[in-house]
């Protein structure tokens, strides 16, 4: 493994204004100075902006205080090949971070084309500019992490997965793309000699979150009044990560890119890598629910009363859904020394804090 010192290096993310990109840039523009990000983010509407405006004053507040340090927020898309050659010619990055991507196993069942364009076409304009960071003899891109997701396991029946398992049935289009970026990062990291990393995220939660997932819709259901809807009657299990705890993975792998080193034909050895980052802990949902409802009335989210059952449904399973996530987390901790540790009590009570501020509940 090669190891890279982030310090004073130029750090391209994208979908910085997404849940994991902001709080990955606030975690590296807290702890290495001076840093250089840079962050294309489309701030598309398949979900609430005013979370990702939110976000996005947070890092500039942030940013304001590391005058050594630089940011700057570019408003485009991953699938505008001319935007992205223009961005890496312009500022050169040391490292890249691929979090952009049309997220969410459901939204993929009825609107696939969001799918093909950020995951598939995006991905590979960020491989492509990789690619030519290297022309004319140029130190180019050190090393290039990008996001997979647990969901590559599919319905996958050995638990906890591990990254050594065949993943070649994905039960939904999200799944397929984020496959498909694995294979693709492969192909380029052995045609090109590019350091490659992917990261197998497993059901990431926290304050200012996403609200396409659970906790987030359920929190929002329950406020309103109306009924939440468990799946498979409960019986689903989640290995829930805290977002600090996918941050502190992210950016110990950012620092250590896959060597790149000759075989016996003399071509490179793909300097390629895949790991999963979760809390190797899988979690009931009725469970999860129950955490989650306890933190709620905590918070003052909702009232000390409020009648939960009369507001569950418990209802079977959904197409492209999975009954469990399980993650095994051994080579990020032979290699890297980390595994996930945040309960998920302390997680949720976070986010409903968090809730209560931003919402002004």
């Amino acid at each position: 493994m090669t190891n890279i010192n982030l310090t004073d290096k130029t750090v391209l993310v994208t979908g910085g204004i997404g849940f994991i990109g902001a709080n990955l840039i606030l975690e590296l523009m807290r702890t290495i100075e001076p840093i250089h990000i840079v962050t294309i983010d489309s701030r598309t509407d398949y979900y609430d902006v005013s979370i990702k405006d939110w976000r996005l004053e947070e890092i500039q507040k942030e940013a304001a205080g590391h005058p050594a340090s630089s940011f700057q927020f570019i408003l485009g898309d991953l699938a505008d090949s001319a935007l992205i050659h223009r961005v890496f010619e312009e500022h050169q990055p040391d490292l890249v971070v691929n979090l952009a991507a049309q997220a969410g196993v459901r939204y993929s069942i009825t609107n696939p084309d969001a799918y093909i364009q950020s995951n598939l076409i995006g991905f590979y304009n960020i491989l492509e500019a990789c690619r030519h960071s290297y022309d004319n003899g140029a130190k180019g891109v050190e090393h290039l992490v990008y996001a997979s997701s647990s969901s590559v396991y599919g319905s996958n029946k050995k638990v906890p997965y591990s990254t050594d398992d065949k993943v070649d049935n994905p039960v939904s289009l999200y799944a397929a793309t984020k496959k498909s970026n694995e294979l693709m990062a492969h192909a380029y990291s052995k045609l090109y000699n590019i350091p490659s990393t992917g990261l197998r995220f497993f059901t990431v939660y926290g304050p200012a979150g996403r609200p396409d997932m659970a906790y987030f819709g359920f929190t929002n259901k329950l406020l309103k009044g109306e009924t939440i809807q468990i799946f498979n009657y409960g019986n689903c299990k989640r290995d829930f990560t805290y977002v600090d705890d996918i941050v502190e993975g992210v950016k110990r792998v950012m620092q250590g890119a896959p060597e790149r080193k000759n075989g016996e034909d003399g071509l490179p050895i793909p300097p390629y890598a895949v790991y999963n980052i979760g809390n190797n802990h899988p979690e009931n949902l009725l469970e999860f629910v129950d955490i989650l409802q306890q933190e709620l009335i905590r918070a003052e989210v909702l009232p000390e009363d409020y009648d939960f059952e009369a507001h569950k449904e418990l209802v079977p399973m959904q197409p492209g859904d999975v009954p469990v996530t399980y993650a095994d987390t051994s080579a990020l901790e032979r290699d890297f020394g980390f595994k996930p540790s945040t309960p998920l009590r302390e997680g949720l009570r976070k986010f409903a804090e968090w809730y209560k501020e931003f919402y002004h509940v």
